[in-house]
């Protein structure tokens, strides 16, 4: 009985620990958000320029977006392809990142590819696969998860390289086979970089696939943004911009921050 209590208790401590975590962060964030939205407005009115609106005009044209049903469509459209090449890049990048971790031989012969996709310009990729598939949604999710993969990979293979020898001799001393070692043993020491590996993922994918809908794609925020500067419609730009942002804000902060702190809660 003691020893359920005892184990009831530390779950509502963890719990507690993330809740205090997300609650605290999500204190900050508005504060610091308010600020950002006061600055704004103070440099915009003493600026008196069409080039730089205020909040109010950028929020006129992003309620008239919103109205219209031409936001949502967009931004979810550009979620489409962020969440479909994130899932790519995750899963590919993790395989090769503990792949490589885990054999030495293969980390030393592939150490050069991964370096050179690393330092592989998006811009570059991205025409590529444009020019080598068309201007389909294949070639531009293909374009941001080649561009994301090494990323995953190299954060994923430090995370391979440091596993407990101890807790591997333990499985095979207890015979716990291949799944269950994988999912007792080496998960739960990756999975702090599996969470790292997420954060900064989902940080450059987005960005990408702005470029990539720009270049060649008929719809999404990039599309919307390549309109707007030929037309040189600064709140336009400002509101879609702000619009992405604020979803994948929400994503890393109600999703991804909470998932790092109960995957690292073992550390405290």
């Amino acid at each position: 009985m003691a020893l359920e209590n005892q184990t009831v208790g530390t779950g509502r401590v963890g719990r507690g620990i993330v809740g205090s975590v997300l609650i605290g962060r999500l204190g900050w964030t508005l504060i610091s958000f308010l600020t950002l939205i006061a600055l704004w407005a103070l440099v915009a009115a003493l600026l008196q320029s069409r080039l730089f609106p205020g909040p109010l005009e950028v929020g006129a044209k992003f309620a008239s977006e919103a109205a219209s049903g031409e936001l949502a469509y967009h931004v979810g459209i550009t979620l489409a392809r962020v969440a479909v090449a994130f899932f790519l890049a995750m899963v590919i990048g993790c395989a090769i990142g503990i792949a490589l971790g885990v054999a030495k031989g293969a980390d030393q012969f592939f150490d050069t590819w991964l370096i050179f996709f690393l330092n592989l310009p998006a811009l570059v990729t991205i025409i590529l696969c444009y020019v080598w598939f068309g201007l389909t949604e294949v070639a531009a999710i293909l374009a941001v998860a080649i561009n994301k993969i090494p990323n995953v990979a190299v954060t994923v293979r430090e995370g391979a390289r440091s596993l407990s020898r101890d807790l591997d001799e333990m499985a095979t001393i207890y015979r716990f086979g291949t799944w269950k070692t994988l999912r007792h043993v080496t998960i739960p020491q990756l999975a702090p970089f599996f969470a790292a590996a997420a954060r900064g993922g989902l940080a450059l994918v987005w960005k990408i696939v702005l470029v990539v809908e720009l270049l060649g794609r008929p719809n999404g925020v990039g599309h919307q943004l390549h309109i707007a500067f030929q037309l040189f419609d600064v709140p336009m730009i400002l509101a879609y911009a702000i619009a992405f942002i604020l979803v994948v804000q929400i994503i890393e902060i109600g999703v991804l921050q909470p998932l790092e702190a109960r995957v690292n809660r073992w550390r405290r």
